[in-house]
Protein backbone atom coordinates (compact mmCIF):
# COMPACT_ATOMS: atom_id res chain seq x y z
CA UNK A 1 0.00 0.00 0.00
CA UNK A 2 1.09 3.70 -0.57
CA UNK A 3 0.25 7.06 -0.47
CA UNK A 4 -0.16 8.52 -3.80
CA UNK A 5 -0.87 12.66 -4.62
CA UNK A 6 -2.52 12.71 -8.24
CA UNK A 7 -2.71 15.89 -9.93
CA UNK A 8 -5.01 16.55 -12.31
CA UNK A 9 -4.60 17.86 -15.87
CA UNK A 10 -4.81 21.04 -16.89
CA UNK A 11 -8.60 21.24 -17.33
CA UNK A 12 -8.93 20.68 -13.84
CA UNK A 13 -9.87 17.76 -10.89
CA UNK A 14 -12.56 15.97 -14.22
CA UNK A 15 -14.24 12.85 -13.46
CA UNK A 16 -11.62 10.46 -14.92
CA UNK A 17 -8.93 12.03 -12.33
CA UNK A 18 -11.35 10.60 -9.53
CA UNK A 19 -12.23 7.13 -11.26
CA UNK A 20 -8.49 7.23 -11.79
CA UNK A 21 -7.97 7.35 -7.71
CA UNK A 22 -10.41 4.99 -7.22
CA UNK A 23 -8.90 2.25 -9.19
CA UNK A 24 -5.82 2.64 -6.64
CA UNK A 25 -7.82 2.98 -3.84
CA UNK A 26 -9.39 -0.51 -4.91
CA UNK A 27 -6.25 -2.13 -4.69
CA UNK A 28 -5.17 -0.40 -1.27
CA UNK A 29 -3.64 2.63 -2.16
CA UNK A 30 -4.40 5.91 -0.28
CA UNK A 31 -4.82 8.30 -3.24
CA UNK A 32 -5.57 12.11 -2.59
CA UNK A 33 -6.91 14.17 -5.66
CA UNK A 34 -6.16 17.64 -4.88
CA UNK A 35 -7.84 20.53 -6.85
CA UNK A 36 -5.66 22.99 -7.73
CA UNK A 37 -8.15 25.42 -9.25
CA UNK A 38 -10.18 25.43 -6.42
CA UNK A 39 -13.28 25.77 -9.35
CA UNK A 40 -15.31 23.48 -11.72
CA UNK A 41 -13.25 21.64 -14.27
CA UNK A 42 -13.20 22.84 -17.83
CA UNK A 43 -14.25 21.58 -21.00
CA UNK A 44 -12.28 22.22 -23.16
CA UNK A 45 -8.02 22.48 -23.23
CA UNK A 46 -8.07 26.31 -24.36
CA UNK A 47 -10.50 27.21 -20.98
CA UNK A 48 -8.39 24.95 -19.07
CA UNK A 49 -5.20 27.20 -20.38
CA UNK A 50 -6.83 30.22 -19.53
CA UNK A 51 -7.62 29.13 -16.25
CA UNK A 52 -4.12 28.23 -15.17
CA UNK A 53 -3.09 31.44 -16.73
CA UNK A 54 -5.91 33.23 -14.21
CA UNK A 55 -4.92 31.62 -11.44
CA UNK A 56 -1.59 32.02 -11.42
CA UNK A 57 1.50 28.70 -11.32
CA UNK A 58 2.61 29.86 -8.01
CA UNK A 59 -0.94 29.51 -7.09
CA UNK A 60 -1.57 25.78 -8.27
CA UNK A 61 1.79 25.09 -7.27
CA UNK A 62 1.27 26.63 -3.84
CA UNK A 63 -2.42 24.24 -3.37
CA UNK A 64 -0.19 21.26 -4.65
CA UNK A 65 2.55 21.81 -1.55
CA UNK A 66 -0.51 21.98 0.64
CA UNK A 67 -2.08 18.94 -0.65
CA UNK A 68 1.23 16.96 0.58
CA UNK A 69 1.59 19.24 3.82
CA UNK A 70 0.31 15.99 5.80
CA UNK A 71 1.36 13.06 3.80
CA UNK A 72 4.21 10.97 4.47
CA UNK A 73 7.87 11.80 3.21
CA UNK A 74 7.60 8.61 0.89
CA UNK A 75 4.65 9.58 -0.70
CA UNK A 76 4.21 8.70 -4.80
CA UNK A 77 3.89 11.84 -6.51
CA UNK A 78 1.85 11.62 -9.81
CA UNK A 79 0.12 13.77 -11.93
CA UNK A 80 -1.57 14.00 -15.34
CA UNK A 81 -0.33 15.54 -18.16
CA UNK A 82 0.12 19.48 -16.27
CA UNK A 83 -0.21 17.56 -13.21
CA UNK A 84 3.00 15.19 -14.47
CA UNK A 85 4.74 18.83 -14.64
CA UNK A 86 3.25 19.81 -10.88
CA UNK A 87 4.21 16.47 -9.32
CA UNK A 88 7.73 17.09 -10.64
CA UNK A 89 8.11 20.62 -9.69
CA UNK A 90 7.62 19.06 -6.15
CA UNK A 91 10.19 16.56 -6.67
CA UNK A 92 13.81 18.79 -5.12
CA UNK A 93 11.09 19.70 -1.94
CA UNK A 94 10.24 15.88 -1.48
CA UNK A 95 13.56 13.78 -1.92
CA UNK A 96 12.33 10.77 -0.07
CA UNK A 97 9.41 10.51 -2.62
CA UNK A 98 8.77 6.66 -2.97
CA UNK A 99 8.29 7.26 -6.88
CA UNK A 100 7.68 9.69 -9.61
CA UNK A 101 4.16 8.43 -11.67
CA UNK A 102 4.19 10.97 -15.09
CA UNK A 103 1.08 10.39 -17.28
CA UNK A 104 0.36 11.99 -20.07
CA UNK A 105 3.34 14.57 -19.63
CA UNK A 106 7.25 14.44 -18.49
CA UNK A 107 7.46 16.14 -15.40
CA UNK A 108 11.37 16.47 -12.82
CA UNK A 109 14.65 18.26 -13.57
CA UNK A 110 18.03 15.37 -13.64
CA UNK A 111 18.69 17.92 -10.58
CA UNK A 112 16.11 16.90 -8.58
CA UNK A 113 16.40 13.41 -8.95
CA UNK A 114 17.99 11.29 -6.22
CA UNK A 115 19.64 7.71 -7.63
CA UNK A 116 17.50 4.92 -7.93
CA UNK A 117 14.85 7.16 -7.74
CA UNK A 118 11.94 5.21 -9.59
CA UNK A 119 10.38 7.13 -12.14
CA UNK A 120 7.34 5.91 -14.94
CA UNK A 121 6.47 7.83 -17.83
CA UNK A 122 3.04 7.23 -20.25
CA UNK A 123 3.04 9.67 -22.95
CA UNK A 124 1.41 9.36 -26.70
CA UNK A 125 3.63 9.05 -29.40
CA UNK A 126 3.72 11.50 -30.56
CA UNK A 127 2.54 13.68 -28.12
CA UNK A 128 1.41 17.73 -29.43
CA UNK A 129 2.92 18.97 -25.75
CA UNK A 130 6.00 16.38 -25.59
CA UNK A 131 7.88 16.23 -29.26
CA UNK A 132 10.03 13.08 -29.43
CA UNK A 133 13.48 15.07 -29.27
CA UNK A 134 12.49 16.56 -26.12
CA UNK A 135 11.76 13.42 -24.54
CA UNK A 136 14.71 11.86 -25.77
CA UNK A 137 16.49 14.44 -24.64
CA UNK A 138 15.14 14.72 -20.85
CA UNK A 139 14.66 10.42 -20.77
CA UNK A 140 18.94 10.50 -21.15
CA UNK A 141 18.99 13.47 -18.82
CA UNK A 142 16.70 11.79 -16.07
CA UNK A 143 18.89 8.64 -16.53
CA UNK A 144 22.08 10.00 -16.67
CA UNK A 145 20.82 11.78 -13.36
CA UNK A 146 20.46 8.23 -11.62
CA UNK A 147 16.35 8.03 -12.44
CA UNK A 148 15.36 4.44 -12.45
CA UNK A 149 13.05 5.27 -15.23
CA UNK A 150 10.56 3.39 -17.76
CA UNK A 151 9.12 5.06 -20.31
CA UNK A 152 5.85 3.47 -22.21
CA UNK A 153 4.78 5.37 -25.43
CA UNK A 154 1.59 4.70 -27.20
CA UNK A 155 1.91 5.39 -30.90
CA UNK A 156 -1.55 6.53 -32.63
CA UNK A 157 -3.38 7.64 -29.71
CA UNK A 158 -4.18 11.00 -28.11
CA UNK A 159 -2.54 13.36 -25.41
CA UNK A 160 -5.02 12.32 -22.67
CA UNK A 161 -5.62 9.25 -23.73
CA UNK A 162 -6.80 7.29 -20.27
CA UNK A 163 -9.72 10.02 -20.30
CA UNK A 164 -12.93 8.21 -21.35
CA UNK A 165 -14.78 11.78 -21.63
CA UNK A 166 -12.32 12.86 -24.34
CA UNK A 167 -11.98 12.31 -27.97
CA UNK A 168 -8.94 10.67 -27.34
CA UNK A 169 -9.78 8.25 -25.20
CA UNK A 170 -8.09 5.11 -26.01
CA UNK A 171 -8.73 1.69 -24.58
CA UNK A 172 -6.74 -0.17 -25.95
CA UNK A 173 -3.78 1.75 -24.76
CA UNK A 174 -5.56 2.17 -21.19
CA UNK A 175 -5.69 -1.29 -20.72
CA UNK A 176 -1.76 -1.33 -21.30
CA UNK A 177 -1.58 1.40 -19.13
CA UNK A 178 -2.99 0.51 -15.46
CA UNK A 179 -1.38 -2.79 -15.09
CA UNK A 180 1.59 -0.81 -15.45
CA UNK A 181 1.05 1.45 -13.31
CA UNK A 182 -0.26 -0.99 -10.85
CA UNK A 183 3.09 -3.14 -11.16
CA UNK A 184 5.19 0.11 -11.08
CA UNK A 185 3.27 1.48 -7.34
CA UNK A 186 3.31 -2.07 -6.24
CA UNK A 187 6.99 -2.65 -6.02
CA UNK A 188 7.50 0.53 -4.46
Amino acid sequence: MRHVVLFHSVFGLRPAVRAAADRLRAVGHRVVTPDLYGVPATDTVEEGFALLDKIGQEVVLDRARAALRDLPPETVLAGFSMGAGVAGALLAERPDTAGLLLLHGTGGAPDDVRPGLPVQLHLADPDPYDQPDEVDEWQRAMTDAGADLTVFRYPGVGHLFTDPDLAEHDPDAVAATWPRVLAFLDAR
